[in-house]
């Protein structure tokens, strides 16, 4: 009977419209949820033809929420460095657990980017999720598969710990006096035997700095350069020795802590004379060489555990350098040492850039390259399917995912201390209520018209 159907359709009307209701109310209540989607309610009509027939029956409607995964919110400020927000599309890889991805908990994607260091130092968001990255190998490299999980780790910066950066680069400034008197101890200086050189204090040096530099363990050690004035002209003796001396281990030639000598001549103009000059420039300190072995002019690290061998430039300058040795009647004075590499430093922080590279800092001022975060894009983000919390997974609608470098192909750029708003526009959704509160209101109205009606037709009997 037609006016059953319509009864029906009423009812049907009824239930769509409390489940456009309840998309509604979500939204308005995620109004202020960083990453929200909003859902909106697709109405279907579920009349089919009925032909010549003067019969009709209705058949009601029915809903379905669809979420629009793809439709961006605003991007705003955020508090902290590890904020961060997709600008454009893609989606960040997280997981439910620190272990990283399994049958059991698999992966998921969100936009929701409110990640902060939970106990252990693991990068976790608002909703629990902990955020995956490619991890920066010794070498620099980065394992950037686009479909291989297992090449993700989650991001612990924390688990850095500390930093240190051996010294491979040392400058002087320093002026060294022309007129400097010829010391009586010249004649009989000889760099080889202790009771005639520098490093062992037997003879005073005409003059003498002291430059600091730092192992690969982040060690600061002293290296002198120790200078007398030579009987030819425009020449000094120079040693190169560690203090204190029992720090380094010498081949034949070397005592006293020595790790070169030589002469450093200037020309008639008082500039650093590279093609007359004899000490070495090159340093190079062996790890962990056998003593016994150790050749003529060789030397290494001695009584430190692990450290690493290490190359050190001596840039001491020449005419068209800025800086370096000079040889003019002025007192002489060391300007400047630059020195690079710096000792050990703390973990202090995390910045993150465009492409999303995590950067550890530290309190020494090394910063480095730790990981890179992923963005995953999908041919129909809109098919992906909600798992709670801001989270999504993949479903034969939406395709199988595709992890790229932020600001690469279809992936979108990564903004750090930034987040995404929710996308629900408050004034369409008060509209959308007023709509579905009137379409609600009418689906009433049919079943107590239909019902006034079936009344008529019962009291007909009477």
């Amino acid at each position: 009977m037609s006016i059953n159907s319509a009864m029906i359709a009423g009812a049907s009307g009824l239930i769509a419209n409390s489940s456009a209701l309840a998309a509604i109310s979500d939204n308005i209540a995620n109004v202020n949820t960083v990453g929200y989607k909003r859902a909106t309610a697709v109405f279907t009509p579920l009349y089919r033809s009925q032909g010549t027939s003067q019969q009709f029956a209705a058949g009601g409607i029915m809903s379905s929420t669809k979420l629009q995964i793809s439709e961006s919110g605003l991007l705003s400020p955020g508090s902290s460095p590890t904020d961060l927000a997709v600008s454009g599309d893609g989606f960040f890889v997280v997981s439910e657990n620190t272990k990283g991805f399994t049958t059991t908990d698999p992966v998921a994607f969100t936009r929701a980017g409110s990640f902060s260091p939970d106990a252990n130092g693991y990068l976790k968001n608002s909703a629990g999720l902990y955020l995956a990255g490619w991890p920066v190998q010794a070498d620099g490299t980065i394992d950037a598969d686009p479909s291989d999980l297992n090449a993700l780790e989650i991001i612990n910066p924390v688990s850095i710990g500390g930093a240190a950066e051996a010294t491979t680069e040392v400058g002087l400034s320093a002026n060294l006096q022309a007129s400097q008197a010829v010391s009586a101890s010249e004649a009989t200086y000889n760099a080889a035997a202790s009771a005639t050189n520098m490093a062992s204090g037997a003879l005073t040096a005409d003059v003498e700095y002291g430059i600091p530099i730092y192992d690969s363990q982040g060690g600061v050690r002293t290296i002198n350069l120790s200078m007398m004035k030579s009987s030819t002209p425009n020449q000094w003796h120079a040693e190169l020795h560690v203090s204190p001396a029992s720090e380094v281990t010498t081949g034949t030639g070397l005592v006293d802590g020595q790790i070169a000598t030589g002469i450093i001549a200037f020309d008639a103009n008082g500039n650093f004379d590279v093609a007359n000059s004899t000490l070495p420039t090159s340093l190079n300190f062996l790890a962990s060489a056998n003593a016994a072995a150790l050749t003529a002019t060789q030397v290494q690290w001695a009584a430190s555990e692990g450290i690493n061998s290490q190359a050190i430039s001596l840039e001491l300058g020449g005419p068209s350098s800025a800086g370096g040795l000079t040889q003019f009647d002025s007192q002489s004075a060391l300007a400047a040492t630059s020195v690079n590499g710096t000792p050990f430093g703390d973990f202090s922080g995390v910045d993150i850039d465009g492409s999303g590279m995590v950067f550890a800092k530290f309190t020494n001022g090394i910063v480095k390259k730790i990981y890179q975060i992923p963005v995953a894009t999908f041919a129909n983000a809109d098919g992906l399917e909600a798992l709670g919390g801001g989270a999504y997974g993949v479903t034969r609608d939406s395709g199988s995912y595709t992890l790229n470098t932020a600001g690469v192909g279809a992936a979108g750029n990564i903004a750090a201390a930034t987040l995404e708003s929710s996308n629900v526009d408050l004034a369409t959704e008060f509209t959308n209520l007023i709509i579905t509160q009137r379409a609600y209101s009418a689906s009433s109205k049919i079943i107590t018209t239909a019902d006034e009606m079936l009344d008529e037709a019962i009291r007909m009997k009477r």
